[in-house]
């Protein structure tokens, strides 16, 4: 009975024996993973900015206190041996105290908390500082908007310079950040904007001038299109009628401009259109001082190439589809289509 049980725990423990054995040969990282330590104590948040290597995150990681008994240059070199520095994402990692070799290991699993924010298309500069927690207090969005290291060295210097005028040219997208950083947020819609737009205007029309024209009917187009199809024949409309000095009567620029006021219309009335504002395009030719919200991809593509007729009236439908006419009785006659329907 002895020799028996004796047996059969040799052969457990032999079972056993082999079955590290393999782990450790064949499947080194879930062996290390399972049954060794992993760091002791509460999980300590260590933020890891886009951009940063394994040198210059590990030595965030020694600042926050996570690593014991070793150096940043320690976990710098665990974190290379195990591929960490190849995938290191940004984040917020929660990390407990640790050796360099444990610390790594937890990286080699460990998933970072990120941030998002998203730039809606049409959002307004009053509503801008709201996509952030908190929201960005007035004076920090100004010194944010003006930076012009935030946005692209290729155009940087001939953007405008007021942060009303510069909010145009971030593009709309839900940007995922490593913290709730407005910095990094504006730079990334910026680059964005730079990629998908700016990149394709001509070096030659990449003047200030130009720049702050298109900015301005993009963010127009944008608030008059409901439809995308709609987007290049508003923006024909509105170079026809700037040709032919017609005030452009559009009625965001006078929703708009009783924003400025503090006041929020939900639709334009006969009396709303007396503002003395420079937005309000019934009153004052030209196009509005400043773009009146953040256009879309699409709007400003529209803007850059307008669709060439001899358009030079349109009013919406119910469902936002428009009715274009080239003479003043022609549109009288799709204002009463419109209501008679």
């Amino acid at each position: 009975m002895k020799k028996r049980l004796f047996l059969a725990f040799f052969l457990l423990a032999a079972a056993a024996a082999l079955g590290f054995a393999y782990r450790a040969i064949y499947c080194p990282a879930e062996w290390w993973h399972e049954y060794l330590p992993s760091g002791e104590g509460e999980p300590v948040p260590v933020l890891v900015r886009q951009g940063m290597n394994a040198r210059r995150a590990a030595e965030e990681f020694e600042s926050a206190g996570v690593l014991e008994g070793g150096k940043a240059s320690d976990l710098a070199r665990w974190m290379t041996r195990f591929s960490i520095d190849r995938r290191l994402k940004p984040g917020t990692y929660s990390i407990r105290r640790g050796s360099p070799w444990e610390v790594a290991r937890q990286l080699e699993k460990a998933e970072p908390a990120v941030s998002s924010a998203t730039i809606v298309p049409g959002m307004d500069f009053f509503s801008f500082p709201g996509i952030f927690t908190p929201a960005l207090a007035p004076e920090t969005m100004e010194k944010i908007l003006t930076r012009n290291d935030l946005f692209p060295k290729e155009i940087a210097a001939q953007l405008p310079s007021s942060q009303e005028e510069r909010i145009a040219f971030l593009l709309p997208e839900t940007f995922h950040t490593a913290e709730s950083s407005a910095e990094e947020v504006v730079s990334a819609a910026a680059r964005l904007w730079w990629e998908r737009i700016g990149s394709l205007i001509p070096e030659e029309k990449r003047t200030a001038e130009y720049l702050k024209e298109m900015a301005v009917i993009a963010s127009l187009v944008e608030r008059e299109a409901f439809w995308d199809e709609e987007r290049a024949l508003i923006a024909g409309v509105i170079e026809n009628r700037r040709e032919k000095k017609m005030p452009l009567q559009i009625d965001a620029t006078v929703v708009y401009a009783w924003k400025k006021e503090g006041k929020n219309l939900a639709r334009v009335l006969y009396k709303d259109l007396e503002i003395d504002s420079p937005y309000n395009t019934y009153k004052i030719p030209g196009l509005p001082p400043a773009p009146i919200c953040i256009p879309s991809e699409k709007s400003w593509l529209a803007a850059l190439s307008p669709e060439k007729t001899k358009y030079l009236y349109y009013v919406a439908g119910r469902d936002g589809r428009h009715l274009f006419s080239e003479t003043l009785s022609g549109h009288q006659q799709n204002i009463r289509k419109v209501r008679s329907k």
